[in-house]
């Protein structure tokens, strides 16, 4: 099991991942599109798990698979779908075997890419729920200092409904 340990937003965070985005954008090739920051180390001014994630949306899927020497030369382990159908993971651990990055890869146009953007952008255009949000992790890290599966569960409720608020408002911002 993994320990969950949250931490206070830290600026350096836009800066780790612009410099990973680089890295990671150069070992998948002409095949991206686009690199984002996603996840909570992008929304400023609530505690994350200082883990930069990082969503790449590229031309085609199945031409990840073979860049993935590539990525695993950056430090990454290749975890396939890992559970999301059209997904191509990635995740990185820093020398001392403590989880640094994520990767998500989705193909142009797919659902995921709109989902986790629009939470994103939903949360920083509304701190009121970024800080409720911030707050329940804070509170289930603590309850769940070793489970990390226990603190997953204890968000999703919470994340469920921010991706209903984030779409719709997304809609209406966003036409």
């Amino acid at each position: 099991m993994r320990q969950v340990k949250v931490v206070p937003h830290d600026p350096k965070w836009c800066q780790a991942f612009k410099a990973e985005s680089h890295r990671v954008a150069e070992a998948l090739g002409k095949n991206v599109v686009s690199v984002h920051h996603i996840g909570s180390t992008a929304i400023p001014d609530i505690y994350a798990k200082p883990i930069i994630d990082l969503l790449v949306e590229v031309k085609a899927i199945t031409e990840v698979d073979k860049q993935s020497p590539s990525m695993e030369r950056l430090g990454y382990e290749t975890m396939g779908e890992f559970g999301i159908p059209e997904r191509r993971y990635f995740r990185k651990n820093n020398q001392a075997g403590i989880r640094t990055h994520h990767v998500h890869v989705f193909q142009l146009g797919s659902e995921q890419i709109e989902r986790h953007l629009a939470f994103r952008d939903y949360m920083i255009a509304h701190p009121d729920e970024a800080q409720r949000y911030s707050d329940l992790k804070r509170k289930l890290a603590a309850v769940y200092p070793n489970d990390i599966e226990e603190y997953m569960d204890g968000k999703d409720g919470f994340i469920k409904a921010i991706d209903l608020k984030a779409a719709q408002w997304r809609s209406l911002n966003f036409i």
